[in-house]
């Protein structure tokens, strides 16, 4: 796997396929937990760890399990499981071995299991054909990507309390319009020709 080909994906996952601005997935968390920007990385980070891990723990069952034995028709429903499974599973690992990690969490741990964008990336990985290495940086750089648009929304949010809007625009509209501003500020990214 050459490294042009990792950059390229990587780039990509970030900037120009941003799960959030450009494929608009994981918008309910993007939207919910977006109000301050401690809350927004808190999110963003646990995004991160779940998709990279439920990149590296559905591709092999993809690959060995469902693939061989014709059962590709069952890919979402077993990853919807496999990926609810895991976050448990790492809810119960972290509260067991890490309590302050697992309360500076809180909340964001189990709102991952209702993410679209962990089952987007991890079916995604299996459409595109990506080997085991290319699902792992496209689902950790798709968290990051989910990271830089989750804080920047926060932060712009957070500046918009202190703003004056029109009396129709204040709450929830006027963060859809900023929404729709920075999504398209990252539509410039699409057109990137980096080699």
């Amino acid at each position: 796997m050459a490294i042009t080909t990792l950059l390229s994906v990587a780039l990509g996952a970030i900037l120009a396929n941003n799960f959030i601005f450009a494929q608009f997935l994981g918008i309910c968390p993007f939207m919910g937990v977006s109000k301050r920007v401690e809350t927004a990385s808190g999110m963003g980070m646990a995004v991160i760890f779940v998709m990279g891990v439920a990149s590296a723990v559905c591709w092999p069952i993809n690959q060995f399990i469902l693939e061989p034995y014709g059962l590709g028709f069952m890919q979402t429903v077993a990853f919807i499981l496999i990926i609810a499974g895991l976050v448990q599973f790492i809810e119960m690992f972290l509260q067991k071995s890490m309590p302050s990690l697992y309360e500076a969490l809180g909340i964001y741990l189990p709102l991952i299991t209702t993410n679209c964008a962990v089952l987007g990336v991890v079916l995604q990985n299996t459409q595109k054909s990506y080997d085991f290495i290319t699902s792992v940086v496209y689902g950790v750089t798709g968290g990051i990507g989910f990271l830089v648009a989750i804080v920047l929304f926060a932060s712009v949010r957070e500046r918009m309390e202190f703003s004056e809007s029109p009396k129709a625009f204040e709450g929830f509209p006027i963060a859809l319009v900023a929404a729709g501003l920075i999504a398209l500020a990252f539509m410039g990214f699409s057109g990137l020709k980096v080699w």
